[in-house]
């Protein structure tokens, strides 16, 4: 099966790493995953404080300490689309926040003649206060990359 997903994974944390979990699973041993890795566009909103290659190591430092059986690629994408338009994948995996992208992606495949990616949508992962952990979160100091209360 070949599973995509994408996202900024500045200041990796839990939840970066139940997403990437959840597509080496869904994947299968021997699927493939593809990871868009924001650059570009993508970043002008985002007060990303480390560089492309920074966020790539981490991400290949996570996967290779998991020992994960499926391969992979991690690519930059600067739109929400990335190649999920022209090149044919199974399914995307998402979380929450970012289910109406993969509608979006799914609405323009539609329109290219393509099929529709299988949607696997998983919850936030929640600090100890109940509350979803996020980038945002780490970089205001409220939380660390556990969901721990600073």
């Amino acid at each position: 099966m070949r599973v995509c997903l994408g996202g900024t994974f500045d200041n990796f944390h839990k939840g970066h790493k139940k997403l990437i979990s959840e597509a080496f699973r869904v994947a299968g041993v021997k699927g493939f995953v593809f990871i868009g890795l924001s650059d570009g566009k993508l970043l002008e909103n985002k007060k990303n404080g480390k560089n492309w290659q920074i966020r790539k190591k981490n991400l290949e430092k996570f996967i290779l300490k998991e020992n994960y059986q499926s391969n992979f690629e991690i690519f930059p994408i600067t739109d929400i689309y990335g190649p999920t338009i022209v090149e044919d994948f199974d399914a995307i995996v998402v979380s929450n926040g970012s289910e109406k992208n993969a509608r979006k992606i799914n609405e323009k495949r539609k329109e290219l003649g393509k099929k529709p990616l299988r949607i696997v949508t998983i919850p936030y992962v929640l600090a100890k206060d109940g509350k979803p952990i996020s980038s945002t979160r780490i970089r205001n100091n409220e939380i660390d990359e556990e969901g721990n209360i600073l």
